[in-house]
């Protein structure tokens, strides 16, 4: 069987286009893993920095010396691997793969074996694609060690903070999502999310309060990028109360805000959630030999081998994530025609009819 040599990859332009670009397959080199994808989603946030900022480009372009390949989620069928430890996988196997400069937009994708997983098969490729964002969102639960019964506010619902108000209710927690787009609250509601409320609409501290029966909440998520300090100052108010008057929870950040840290906020800890657990980044790892299960229990790879599991057996939902599907073929026409609602936008696939 004779392999691919070239492959199409979506590339990011800088005047809000995303265009298609033609490029070698990368070498095969020991411990990877060639697929042919099928379907690759879209984290807008980190790719894009947002549909809202996709939409901004486009009135005020601002291109870059040339179009920049994208993405890191996807999922298809494995067509050659190379090395004894890549040799997990067989030509055929369906898998979800992860990783930046790896995963990409593309019909052809070389990842490193670790950073791809077999896909159950109750698992579609399009379900599969969401590979790289659940695991973060695993990673952000393990980081915020919730306990049973616990209240928590995840605030931010796009694609990592509806995944990850999912988990927590999957721990045992109760979950209140808070954002500023009234569509994306709908969403959350639909999939089951405790309660919501609207930033900018509603009184969140009255709304939280409410939620936790007056006493407060346990933990929080942020889960969106920019300022986040009038979000933390509100948080604050929301938190169980001492008798001695001082704040006490946890606070994960798994999005890219940053906020200034207030000499009051006491007893509140801070966590930065990053990534989607141990390993990745480690190309000894990622190439090579799995660290001792015994020592690790919870690598990128447990988490994303955890995160399928929980998609095939229907406890985490990310077909009512998918607002749109577009062929890869065809992806600068799809995507503009989309941004003329960025706020109506969650999760988007990108489908390769091979």
């Amino acid at each position: 069987m004779s392999l691919p040599t070239t492959r199409h990859v979506a590339a990011l332009t800088g005047d809000g286009r995303i265009t298609l670009i033609e490029q070698p397959v990368p070498p095969l080199r020991d411990g990877a893993v060639l697929v042919q994808v099928h379907a690759s989603l879209v984290s807008p946030g980190t790719e894009l920095g947002g549909w809202r900022q996709l939409a901004a480009q486009r009135a005020a372009p601002n291109p870059l010396p040339a179009p920049k390949p994208f993405g890191y989620s996807n999922a298809g069928v494995v067509l050659a691997t190379a090395g004894p430890a890549a040799a997990e996988f067989a030509s055929g196997d369906r898998v979800a793969c992860i990783g930046a400069g790896y995963a990409l937009h593309t019909d052809y994708a070389v990842v490193p074996h670790h950073l791809c997983v077999r896909l159950p098969d109750e698992v579609s490729f399009s379900q599969g694609a969401y590979a790289m964002l659940a695991a973060t969102a695993m990673h952000a639960l393990r980081r915020g060690q919730p306990e049973f019964g616990e209240s928590c506010a995840v605030v931010g619902l796009g694609l990592v903070g509806q995944l990850t108000a999912s988990l927590y209710q999957l721990a045992g927690n109760e979950v209140i999502g808070w954002d500023s787009i009234p569509y994306r609250c709908d969403v959350a509601r639909r999939r089951g999310i405790g309660a919501t409320a609207t930033v900018g609409q509603d009184d969140e501290v009255t709304a939280t309060h409410a939620f936790t029966r007056g006493e407060g909440l346990d933990a929080a998520v942020l889960a969106f990028g920019g300022d986040a300090t009038s979000a933390v100052d509100t948080l604050e108010r929301c938190f169980k109360r001492t008798p001695d008057g001082h704040r006490w929870g946890r606070i994960v950040v798994v999005g890219g805000c940053t906020f200034q840290y207030p000499a009051r906020t006491t007893n509140l800890d801070i966590r930065r959630a990053s990534r989607t657990g141990y390993g990745y980044h480690d190309e000894a790892w990622e190439y090579g030999a799995p660290y001792p299960a015994a020592a690790m229990r919870w690598t990128t790879r447990t988490n994303l081998e955890l995160c399928m599991r929980l998609i095939a057996e229907r406890r985490l939902d990310v077909d009512a994530l998918t607002t749109h599907t577009l062929p890869l073929s065809g992806v600068e026409a799809g995507v503009a025609a989309l941004l003329d609602q960025p706020d109506r936008i969650l999760g988007v696939v990108f489908e390769c009819r091979n």
